[in-house]
């Protein structure tokens, strides 16, 4: 089978590396258009921080016998009558199967002086690594800078900003941050917690316009307020990259339209990731991208033909210096549910659980909450919560039973994720451990844990001391 890819992002390198492990019968032909190998776009804030280079983000996995890639190279056209795809250099590929995993783009709202194909000197948006560049190449002489946007995109780029010295500003349209995980409570104290490690917040405050000169850019508020700066990142979020797949005629709505095989309205053509739509959502998450992947791969591969895609509670977590954020679920009310929360501010803490019949259906939890990995696994595996609630509102063993205790690897039950971007749970950690993994980058490469977000690095490192330390038999059976 001649499988051809195109968008060689997160979820595209994914699909080549699950297609090579299922044998030599598949043939893959990667695209991508942007000019690198691919990477990780979630530790992009980290590159801009200085925490990690470049190379430290590039995923080689999909590299291998069979895998044809082809970085720098623009798709221009899908001939689906004739089962081919026409390059920006004229060349043309057949394909048995396509997918199309193209991904996003930045958002670019309809400000006075700001466009898109031409972004003023000192402005720039943050999704790719070019971009990361742009940002970096400016920052090497800035002392102030503004993002526009506060959801967990602009955050990230304000946190990699604010930790090289930078005086960085976040201005958010909307009265609170992360309006999408969190409620006004949390937004409270993560303002709170932001100014601490240099972050200011302009919340309810809507631009209007951008002026950019040699010496810096001005943003103008609709209140006719305006802030200046060195720089000014664009974090307003992104939209699903679907122009392709419309001028050839798919189903296009958000994004291009999926069934549960991830095919769509084309037999031979599926689409994952942050382009595609199920059942009326995109997610824009890689966990559910690289699910998708491996859905896509083991229909084409012939492993299971009828899989289907069926989406994973998504946990979303923000962990930087100064900042450890878990939002999952819903903090919506709904009628029936309970309710409980707790806010200290002066501590930079926050918790919220929603609770429906004894299941979590939505948390909230910043700042320190030694409970965090034990609401993690209650709300990922659906299993009842406590009698006493305040057992992990306040983050207190009282109550908790032994089996959703997240302190010790220990008392963790093999079921809980550990890894939530690649759902990787500490049974299969072991199992690694046990056919002789010895290392970290061992149980990494074997089991791709924490090569996501990278936030479950500590409980991986926990995990292989702990294995490293107890008696064989206690890990045998």
């Amino acid at each position: 089978m001649n499988v051809v890819i195109i968008g060689y992002g997160m979820a595209g390198s994914r699909l080549a590396a699950e297609l090579r492990d299922r044998g030599p019968h598949i043939k893959v032909t990667v695209l991508g258009a942007e000019p690198h190998r691919a990477y990780n776009r979630i530790m992009l804030s980290s590159v801009l921080a200085g925490k990690v280079r470049e190379r430290d983000v590039e995923i080689t996995e999909a590299a291998g016998h069979g895998i044809d890639l082809r970085p720098g190279v623009t798709v221009t056209a899908i001939d689906r009558g004739a089962r081919m795809i026409t390059t920006d250099a004229g060349d043309r590929i057949e394909y048995d199967h396509l997918v199309l995993a193209t991904g996003s783009r930045a958002l670019i709202p309809p400000l006075s002086g700001l466009d898109r194909e031409h972004l003023p000197e000192r402005v720039a948006v943050f999704r790719t690594l070019d971009d990361c560049r742009r940002i970096l190449a400016t920052a090497s002489g800035a002392r102030t800078a503004l993002v526009l946007g506060g959801g967990l995109l602009g955050l990230e780029a304000a946190r990699g900003l604010a930790a090289r010295g930078i005086a960085t500003e976040v201005v958010h349209a909307v009265g609170h941050l992360m309006e999408r995980q969190l409620d006004p409570g949390a937004s409270a104290v993560l303002v709170r917690t932001l100014a601490g490690i240099g972050i200011t917040a302009h919340l309810d405050a809507m631009a209007a316009s951008v002026a950019a000169d040699a010496d810096g850019v001005t943003l103008g508020l609709a209140d006719g307020r305006e802030l200046r700066a060195d720089l000014l990142v664009v974090a307003c979020g992104v939209r699903p990259e679907t122009a392709l797949a419309a001028e050839t005629g798919l189903a296009v709505e958000r994004g291009v339209v999926v069934d549960d095989h991830m095919r769509t309205s084309d037999p031979h053509i599926s689409a994952i990731g942050d382009c595609a739509q199920h059942e009326g959502v995109v997610s824009g998450l890689v966990a559910p991208a690289w699910e998708q992947a491996r859905i896509v791969a083991r229909v084409l591969g012939g492993e299971d033909p009828l899989a289907r895609y069926r989406p994973l509670p998504v946990v979303t977590r923000l962990k930087a210096a100064g900042i450890d954020l878990a939002a999952m679920g819903t903090s919506m009310p709904a009628e029936g549910a309970e309710e409980l929360s707790f806010a200290d501010p002066a501590r930079g803490t926050y918790a919220k659980l929603t609770i429906v019949d004894e299941r979590l259906t939505g948390a909230i939890l910043l700042g320190d909450n030694p409970s965090v990995g034990a609401v993690i696994q209650l709300f990922d595996r659906g299993a009842p919560v406590p009698v006493d609630r305040r057992a992990l509102l306040l983050g207190r063993a009282i109550g908790v039973p032994a089996a959703t205790q997240a302190e010790s690897p220990a008392l963790m039950p093999d079921a809980a994720t550990v890894c939530q971007c690649n759902t990787v749970s500490k049974g299969a950690l072991v199992r690694c451990w046990r056919a002789g993994a010895r290392s970290v980058d061992d149980v990494v490469a074997a089991t791709r844990a924490t090569t996501g977000c990278g936030t479950c690095r500590d409980a991986v490192e926990g995990i292989v001391d702990w294995l490293s330390t107890v008696d064989s038999s206690e890990v045998a059976a």
